[in-house]
């Protein structure tokens, strides 16, 4: 009997020290939650990218430009203004539009 009762609190103890309490599964979550909010604030903003000088490659990971547009546009540089794209029917309005933020037409110096 003896044996029994010490096996059950053997099995008890083991089961215990395996488990964190829930308080505690709940607390390591809020910190979790406090540290990933803290972690995703707005992103640092990006430079306009230069479509005199950059590369298809780069003008296609622009959202809005693919493969054909990127070339066009390296394709018929140097621009003076970045809304010669849509003056040159390079791209259209529309496209231009979704991108214009995000683009520049420096000049050389």
């Amino acid at each position: 009997m003896k044996l029994i009762k010490t096996l059950i609190a053997a099995v008890f103890a083991i089961t215990l020290i395996g488990s964190s309490p829930v308080w505690v599964q709940s607390a390591d979550t809020k910190d979790k939650a406090a540290t990933t909010s803290e972690t995703k604030k707005a992103p640092a903003k990006k430079e306009p990218l230069d479509i005199n000088t950059a590369s298809v490659d780069e003008l296609k990971a622009v959202p809005g430009i693919g493969d054909a547009y990127a070339k066009k546009i390296a394709e018929n540089r140097p621009y003076k203004r970045k809304d010669e794209l849509v003056k040159k029917k390079i791209i259209p309005q529309a496209t231009y539009d979704k991108v214009k933020d995000q683009i520049i037409a420096k000049q050389p110096k």
